[in-house]
């Protein structure tokens, strides 16, 4: 049944993850590229080099299975009337994960007051990145 399933580890390329404000998402990492783009406690912009080794990649992969990520939804924000008042600064994150022949994406808002189990999926995926990049950058 793994072999078969629709995202394989062995076709599995890189994780994009982004992070901000909706309109200003410099908080950036992707595996790929290995470049890690944040803003310090003192709002400056550190670019950083950090790897993900083959086994963080495969928890990572096997996490959002067990998540069920590739089952949420893609848009996961608020309504457009929300988007344009003072609620705008409530964080964005934006979660890639790429195949050979196809990507999941998920927009997710802290705010999203759709489905609760799909937010909280959403959110333990993003906590698990976030958890994962502190982890390979201290070594």
């Amino acid at each position: 049944m793994i072999k078969n399933a629709p995202f394989r580890f062995a076709d599995f390329e890189s994780i994009e993850f982004k992070y901000g404000e909706p309109n200003h998402m410099v908080n950036e990492y992707n595996s790929k590229t290995r470049i890690y783009k944040y803003l310090d406690k003192q709002d400056s912009l550190i670019t950083d080099t950090v790897k993900f080794t083959k086994d963080d990649l495969l928890y990572l992969h096997r996490k959002a299975m067990e998540l069920g990520f590739w089952n949420l939804d893609t848009d996961m924000t608020g309504p457009e009337w929300k988007k344009d008042s003072t609620n705008s600064k409530v964080p964005r994150f934006y979660l890639e994960y790429n195949y050979k022949d196809k990507s999941k994406r998920v927009t997710l808002d802290a705010d999203f007051a759709g489905n609760p189990r799909m937010h909280d999926a959403a959110k333990s995926m993003i906590d698990e990145i976030n958890r994962m990049l502190a982890t390979a950058q201290a070594r």
